[in-house]
């Protein structure tokens, strides 16, 4: 199944290192980022894991959960969560998933259908795909998707950035520009006239016609 952004996630029921969850449920009212790594005890994904760690409130400010997963068990999830402290200085305070069956990498399109039921005997090379982030709202819908290779850190500074233009665009009916961030001007659509755009903005600026500016609206 291939997924696109305004899906539906998918739900599942997992065990994790803090209980069995069901997602959906898990969600709640709020916002979600799932972000998958390889395996356990491989470089990259150590420093990723503390660094969601460190990043934590920042997510939460947002209204906003984080889940990890990888194939790996619960259990090995836990040894992991040492070495990551040890390495970053942060402790892993948010849910690791153990996905042994594969079946919520393949449920989001991360594994073919093909790469059989269990985690035994498999390398970091052969859950390569396992390398994503999705970002999913309150309704449950996929908002973003990242993957990365195995051999490229991710930028969570990036996810929140995202995260705070897909609040704010789910809110007033601006986008946001190339490299935008929290404060900057933003590009009012073409759904809004002219005359609404007065209405709900005060001011703009036609860069042009198709191109109108404001400052941006609270969140």
């Amino acid at each position: 199944m291939s997924l696109r952004i305004n899906d539906t996630a998918p739900d599942f029921t997992a065990d994790t290192t803090q209980g069995a969850i069901r997602f959906h449920e898990w969600i709640g009212d709020g916002y979600a980022v799932l972000f998958s790594h390889p395996k356990d005890f491989t470089p990259v994904c150590t420093t990723e894991l503390g660094t969601m760690a460190g990043l934590e409130d920042e997510f939460a400010k947002r209204n906003a959960k984080i889940v990890g997963i990888s194939v790996d068990p619960v259990e090995s999830h836990e040894r992991w969560k040492d070495d990551i402290r040890t390495v970053t200085g942060h402790a892993v305070n948010y849910p690791l998933i153990g996905d042994t069956d594969l079946k919520v990498a393949k449920l989001y399109d991360m594994l073919p259908a093909e790469a059989g039921d269990s985690c035994e005997g498999r390398t970091p090379a052969d859950n390569a795909t396992v390398r994503s982030v999705f970002v999913i709202g309150p309704d449950k819908k996929i908002k973003l998707i990242l993957t990365y290779p195995m051999s490229t850190g991710r930028n969570f500074q990036e996810i929140l950035r995202a995260i705070d233009s897909i609040q704010l665009t789910a809110k007033h009916q601006v986008a946001t520009p190339a490299d935008w961030k929290q404060g900057d001007d933003v590009i009012i659509t073409a759904a809004v006239s002219n005359e609404d755009a007065v209405r709900r903005f005060g001011s703009y600026e036609t860069i042009l016609p198709y191109i109108r500016k404001t400052k941006q609206p609270a969140v």
